[in-house]
């Protein structure tokens, strides 16, 4: 799968400007210009600071259209001990924002209950729940990540006599619900100056409000559940997020929070914290309550105050998650099986697949991990043993948008949702393979040019970056995420000095040298003698920059993201790949292309010799000079059919296999495509 590199074209002079006026770093001051900040006043903003250097608070709370009403209809029901319902959504954003408002609300004397549907019941408010939470005497309900788009529900409310309050991030349809009053930035008529808050935010934002916006108080009380939220929810980390982010993981290293300090313990995770801890180590255990589970036992542990108690959910919550990863791994293994029984499957524009028995709170997670893995689109189902409905999630990126997808396959799904990058669907058991085969036409309709992930740069780092110094200044920019990625950089035409296997085997170790200056760069995942560059190779690299200290030495560190060899044209190999899977597809019919791309004698002869034990496919063709991608790949394919090598899709690895036997290449199935 060839990943496209964007390496952004960066002027030296205003990099120059900025380090200089901005007293940073040249490294830093060139991330901040690859992204646009090329003026001390526009970083400043960016670091939520003014031109001086002063931090800028969060904007007044009251800014946001409806807050003061929202406010005061609150502060009527906690007076006159009316029940209120603080309603969430089941992912960590909605647990997290259920958590924070009832339990400022229990500590300000309301009277408070909570109520979250269990993911089999979808997303949002309920009828059903509704009039439940109303035989139960609830007067007040306030949303919390959810309700702008609950048009029908909040009339029933109105028709039942209950009280709503919405508070929400989503974007808003043509009409807002009938609440008493709507509270979500994204509103058309909302002035406030920050949009993408996500649901715990804007629930942060109506405690400072009810302590008469007092931010500072809201800050210190929630805003370490405020940062895991806006972690996991994948808002852009940039402007009043930023900074809830930073203050929240200031107050996490000594969070007053019981559940989630005992959650920090099981979890392993070391002070200080960043995104990435959030990110990889708090966010998936609490979401996992909500995906094979019910999000009430994450609930219970962020709102416990029982030392004991705390143990053990925090337990619980830390064993679903590896329930969690369990789930995934069979779904993995499933599809593995899938594409080794059928190698075809892989040779979709779109990839689709169908099993019985995954777990429906996993299979959006799984179809993130395949588009990944293999580059493309994907659609993933899943059915019971009793047929009925099939339930399924997609996941994509670039040009190809899922909602016009499934909207392409509307006749054949009973409900579908999502928008651009990803999606829910849910079709009759005997309409999947229509669906699948409507999904590859309009696939093939709305894919006019080769679709490949990108992977964007911040620039090119030189010998002169490679120093403790500078790669410590770009701890300036953290917290990293959604909108403020954590920087990746090109290495240009460096030489492997060594390979070496660490962990027992288990991963790589590079030594290269860059203008005169050796660092060291693991490769997590590849095996030393499953990796096809040999020392002495001039490589491109694509790397994330970091510091390892060990027996108090510190040295620089290069987390390796892409390889190759210098020289290879990446448009040229973009279009050999794409040209490969039309091949494969059975999409290219002139004689004189099939003729340009058929594997001659030579071309078979310098790919086999190539094969040194276990190699993976793009390193092997990295190694194999004066050869078309396509033509080394389709080559590949005879060998397998020859029985000549074993070529696992999957992993992407390649290794000879022991012939006691002579084989005729052009008599293979892949030849015959090629015609006499």
């Amino acid at each position: 799968m060839i990943k496209k590199w964007l390496i952004p074209d960066i002027p030296e002079k205003k990099v120059n400007e900025l380090a200089l006026m901005g007293h940073i770093s040249k490294t830093a001051a060139k991330v901040l210009v690859g992204m646009g900040l090329d003026s001390v006043e526009s970083a400043a903003g960016f670091f939520g600071q003014d031109s001086g250097g002063d931090t800028v608070p969060l904007s007044d709370p009251f800014e946001i259209k409806d807050m003061q009403t929202a406010c005061d209809i609150i502060s009527d029901a906690v007076d006159s001990g009316t029940l209120i319902c603080i309603y969430g959504d089941y992912d960590c954003d909605g647990i997290t924002s259920t958590a924070v408002l009832s339990d400022y609300l229990t500590n300000i004397g309301a009277n408070v209950t909570t109520y979250i549907n269990e993911r089999s019941m979808g997303y949002g408010l309920n009828s059903d729940a509704i009039r439940k939470l109303h035989a139960d005497g609830v007067g007040l309900i306030v949303t919390v990540d959810n309700g702008i788009s609950a048009l029908d529900e909040a009339k029933l409310c109105k028709e039942l006599g209950l009280t709503l309050v919405v508070t929400d991030h989503h974007q808003p349809g043509d009409a807002l619900p009938e609440a008493a009053a709507v509270v979500d930035p994204h509103r058309k008529d909302d002035t406030s100056p920050f949009k993408p808050l996500c649901g715990c935010g804007v629930a942060l934002k109506l405690i400072a409000a009810l302590e008469g916006g007092d931010l500072d108080f809201a800050a210190e009380q929630y805003s370490d559940i405020a940062a895991i939220a806006t972690v996991a929810d994948v808002v852009p980390l940039t402007g009043e997020n930023r900074q809830i982010v930073r203050t929240g993981l200031r107050y996490l290293e000594n969070t007053e929070n019981a559940g989630l300090r005992e959650l920090i313990s099981q979890a392993g995770l070391k002070a200080p914290y960043n995104s990435t801890s959030v990110a990889f180590g708090l966010a998936p255990r609490i979401n996992a309550a909500g995906r094979i589970a019910s999000p009430l036992e994450a609930l219970k542990l962020l709102t416990t105050e029982d030392s004991d108690e705390a143990v053990s959910l925090a337990k619980r919550i830390c064993d679903l998650n590896t329930g969690r990863r369990t789930y995934e791994e069979k779904i993995m293994n499933d599809i593995t099986d899938m594409i080794k029984a059928d190698s075809s499957l892989l040779d979709r524009r779109v990839l689709f697949f169908c099993g019985k028995g995954w777990h429906h709170g996993v299979i959006g997670i799984v179809s993130a991990r395949v588009t990944e893995r293999f580059g493309k689109p994907s659609f993933l189902m899943s059915y019971d043993e009793e047929g009925g409905e099939v339930r399924g999630s997609a996941r994509s990126f670039g040009e190809f948008n899922v909602f016009k997808a499934l909207s392409a396959c509307a006749d054949v799904l009973v409900k579908f949702g999502g928008h651009s990058g990803a999606g829910g669907f849910t079709a009759a058991y005997d309409k999947v393979e229509e669906f699948n085969g409507l999904l590859q036409s309009y696939a093939k309709e709305a894919l006019t040019e080769p679709l490949c992930m990108e992977i964007r740069t911040s620039g090119t780092l030189g010998p002169e970056d490679l120093t403790e110094e500078s790669i410590r200044s770009l701890d300036l920019l953290e917290p990293f995420g959604e909108g403020n990625p954590r920087p990746v950089f090109l290495l240009p035409d460096a030489v492997i000095e060594r390979v070496i296997p660490i962990s027992e085997g288990r991963h790589t170790k590079l030594v290269i040298n860059c203008g005169g200056i050796t660092a060291e760069a693991p490769l997590f995942g590849t095996k030393a003698e499953e990796f096809a560059y040999k020392a002495g190779t001039r490589v491109n690299l694509l790397v994330s920059v970091g510091l390892n200290t060990f027996n108090g030495k510190t040295s620089v560190s290069l987390r390796v993201a892409d390889i190759r060899r210098t020289g290879l044209k990446q448009s040229a190999l973009i279009a050999a790949e794409d040209c490969y899977y039309k091949f494969r597809r059975g999409e290219i019919t002139d004689p004189r292309m099939l003729s340009h791309i058929r594997p001659g004698r030579d071309d078979f002869g310098a790919v086999y010799k190539a094969i040194d034990g276990v190699c993976d496919t793009m390193g092997l063709y990295s190694v194999t000079e004066g050869i078309n991608l396509c033509k080394f790949l389709i080559a590949l394919d005879v060998f397998e059919e020859a029985g000549l090598i074993s070529y696992d899709r999957v992993s992407g690895k390649v290794a000879k296999l022991r012939v006691t036997h002579k084989a005729d290449l052009n008599a293979q199935p892949t030849m015959h495509k090629f015609g006499a």
